[in-house]
Protein backbone atom coordinates (compact mmCIF):
# COMPACT_ATOMS: atom_id res chain seq x y z
CA UNK A 1 0.00 0.00 0.00
CA UNK A 2 0.94 3.61 -0.90
CA UNK A 3 1.12 5.85 2.10
CA UNK A 4 -1.84 7.52 0.88
CA UNK A 5 -3.84 4.47 2.21
CA UNK A 6 -1.43 2.92 4.36
CA UNK A 7 -3.62 3.37 7.59
CA UNK A 8 -6.77 2.32 6.24
CA UNK A 9 -8.48 0.79 9.24
CA UNK A 10 -9.65 -2.76 9.24
CA UNK A 11 -11.78 -4.31 11.79
CA UNK A 12 -10.47 -7.07 13.26
CA UNK A 13 -13.35 -9.64 12.27
CA UNK A 14 -12.65 -8.56 8.07
CA UNK A 15 -10.97 -10.52 5.75
CA UNK A 16 -9.34 -8.59 2.88
CA UNK A 17 -10.04 -11.20 -0.13
CA UNK A 18 -8.52 -8.70 -2.40
CA UNK A 19 -7.09 -5.24 -2.54
CA UNK A 20 -5.39 -2.78 -5.05
CA UNK A 21 -4.80 0.51 -5.46
CA UNK A 22 -6.54 2.49 -8.57
CA UNK A 23 -7.92 5.29 -9.97
CA UNK A 24 -12.24 6.18 -10.38
CA UNK A 25 -12.16 9.41 -12.49
CA UNK A 26 -9.94 12.36 -11.45
CA UNK A 27 -9.22 10.59 -7.61
CA UNK A 28 -6.99 7.90 -6.04
CA UNK A 29 -8.65 5.14 -4.62
CA UNK A 30 -8.25 1.57 -2.66
CA UNK A 31 -10.38 -0.95 -3.94
CA UNK A 32 -11.04 -4.05 -1.41
CA UNK A 33 -13.40 -6.82 -1.90
CA UNK A 34 -13.92 -8.22 1.97
CA UNK A 35 -15.81 -10.76 4.04
CA UNK A 36 -17.57 -10.21 7.32
CA UNK A 37 -20.15 -11.86 9.79
CA UNK A 38 -21.23 -14.04 6.70
CA UNK A 39 -21.43 -10.72 4.26
CA UNK A 40 -19.55 -10.68 1.51
CA UNK A 41 -18.67 -7.23 -0.19
CA UNK A 42 -16.82 -4.43 -2.08
CA UNK A 43 -15.68 -1.16 -1.20
CA UNK A 44 -14.16 1.88 -3.12
CA UNK A 45 -12.21 4.21 -0.49
CA UNK A 46 -11.21 7.63 -0.60
CA UNK A 47 -8.95 9.71 1.24
CA UNK A 48 -11.27 12.28 3.19
CA UNK A 49 -9.27 15.36 2.29
CA UNK A 50 -9.70 14.39 -1.84
CA UNK A 51 -13.81 14.34 -1.52
CA UNK A 52 -13.97 17.21 1.72
CA UNK A 53 -15.89 19.31 -1.12
CA UNK A 54 -18.19 16.37 -2.08
CA UNK A 55 -21.77 15.40 -0.39
CA UNK A 56 -21.92 11.83 0.45
CA UNK A 57 -24.64 11.68 -3.01
CA UNK A 58 -21.73 13.19 -5.52
CA UNK A 59 -19.63 10.83 -3.92
CA UNK A 60 -21.97 7.66 -4.17
CA UNK A 61 -22.52 8.90 -8.01
CA UNK A 62 -18.84 9.01 -8.90
CA UNK A 63 -18.61 5.17 -7.54
CA UNK A 64 -21.49 4.24 -9.80
CA UNK A 65 -19.55 5.27 -12.73
CA UNK A 66 -17.19 2.24 -11.97
CA UNK A 67 -17.95 -0.87 -13.86
CA UNK A 68 -17.57 -3.06 -10.54
CA UNK A 69 -21.06 -1.86 -9.35
CA UNK A 70 -23.48 -4.04 -10.07
CA UNK A 71 -26.81 -1.74 -11.75
CA UNK A 72 -28.84 -2.38 -8.84
CA UNK A 73 -26.72 -2.91 -5.70
CA UNK A 74 -27.45 -1.25 -2.08
CA UNK A 75 -24.24 1.52 -1.76
CA UNK A 76 -23.32 3.33 2.01
CA UNK A 77 -20.92 5.63 2.13
CA UNK A 78 -19.34 6.43 5.43
CA UNK A 79 -16.98 9.01 6.47
CA UNK A 80 -14.40 7.75 8.96
CA UNK A 81 -12.74 9.85 11.71
CA UNK A 82 -9.15 7.82 10.42
CA UNK A 83 -9.70 10.04 7.55
CA UNK A 84 -11.26 8.04 4.93
CA UNK A 85 -14.24 7.88 2.96
CA UNK A 86 -16.05 4.76 2.52
CA UNK A 87 -18.41 3.23 -0.28
CA UNK A 88 -19.53 -0.16 0.04
CA UNK A 89 -21.40 -2.19 -2.37
CA UNK A 90 -22.57 -5.19 -4.14
CA UNK A 91 -23.55 -6.82 -0.84
CA UNK A 92 -24.19 -10.81 -1.11
CA UNK A 93 -24.49 -13.19 1.84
Amino acid sequence: MSGKFAAVPVDKDTKIIFQAEASLGAYSVLYQKWHWDGITAESIIFDSNDVVNLTDIEVENEVRTSPLLKEDSKVTVSRSESGFVFVNFNFSN
